[in-house]
């Protein structure tokens, strides 16, 4: 028995992540992450990428669970409010009891506004999306997204792998090597082989969302357009982790739900990462694209 029960919790230090994705592109045009683009839709700027604040809970984590976390860690989120660059973010983790292999987690800006919400846990196990997923009702009326079905599938197979000077296309404009220049939290892991466990460099969590998304257009989803997407979850699981740099990887998709809110139609699309041969699940992605209504063209007459 212990002489306290009160809650305790693990949080690292203010990070002020850079903006990298002010001139992506998809379909032609670009995205809510352009100053402009944000200004036209009624954010006050182009905001940071969600995963870009994985990075703040790795050392956490790994504090908590060591090389296991790297192996078979779950990071899953909810995206609250849009950080732009200059401002502070804080990650915190609950601290967990012994033997636990589930822990909230959270990050807030520096006067305290949420950020995300989370659950970081250690193997198989419920999570925070699956949760909210099987709370979704069905969407009533669909407009940008009115030709996707769930259980829809990618177009082919696709193959990927994340080289240290590989530009990763249109959609993230930058390569491993300059992610890492600019990281919140840097790690020798990352790109020295010889200082990895593994023996190998592995791709940071945040980068993860980076290989699984980067050629998603060869999916072809049928979303209507253009239209401005977010990411308004993500959840990241390891099964054989970690991934490595200069790895080749076989990347398979389905569309898990579909849903709507008053601003957004949304599309749930699980990714799994397997080995090159397509035989070894290494790690997969569950994503919420959340397309905006109001980027659409005249959405608000054609839906009635």
């Amino acid at each position: 028995m212990t002489a306290f029960d009160t809650p305790l919790t693990l949080s690292g230090p203010l990070r002020q992540p850079q903006q990298m994705l002010a001139g992506q592109e998809y379909g032609g045009h670009a995205s809510l992450h352009d100053d402009a683009v944000a200004s036209k839709l009624g954010f006050r700027a182009g905001p940071i990428e969600g995963p870009t604040h994985f990075s703040q809970f790795a050392p956490l984590l790994a504090q908590l669970w060591g090389r296991e976390w790297f192996e078979r860690g779950c990071f899953s989120a909810h995206y609250q409010n849009m950080v732009v660059e200059g401002e502070s973010v804080r990650a915190f983790v609950e601290f967990p009891a012994a033997g636990a292999t589930r822990v909230r987690a959270w990050a807030e800006k520096a006067d305290g506004t949420p950020v995300l919400e989370a659950g970081a846990s250690l193997g198989a196990g419920p999570t925070l999306l699956e949760a909210r997923l099987a709370q979704l009702r069905p969407p009533q009326q669909l407009l940008i997204l009115a030709d996707l079905r769930v259980g829809m599938s990618g177009r082919a197979d696709e193959h990927v792998c994340m080289e240290s000077d590989q530009h990763m296309g249109a959609l993230y404009p930058f390569t491993l090597r300059q992610k890492l220049a600019k990281i919140t939290e840097p790690s020798p892991w990352y790109h020295d082989a010889a200082a990895s466990p593994w023996g190998r460099a592995i791709i940071p969590l945040e980068m993860v969302s980076v290989l699984a998304e980067h050629s998603s257009a060869q999916a072809g989803f049928p979303v209507k357009g253009p239209a401005v997407g977010l990411f308004a979850d993500q959840q990241i699981r390891m099964a054989e982790g970690p991934l490595f740099v200069g790895e080749p990887y076989l990347l398979r998709r389905e569309i898990v739900a579909l849903s709507e809110s008053k601003r957004t139609e949304s599309y749930w699309v699980r990714t799994r990462i397997f080995d090159a041969a397509g035989t070894r699940l290494k790690a997969e992605v569950l994503l919420n694209h959340a397309t905006l209504k109001a980027s659409f063209a005249g959405y608000a007459a054609v839906s009635g």
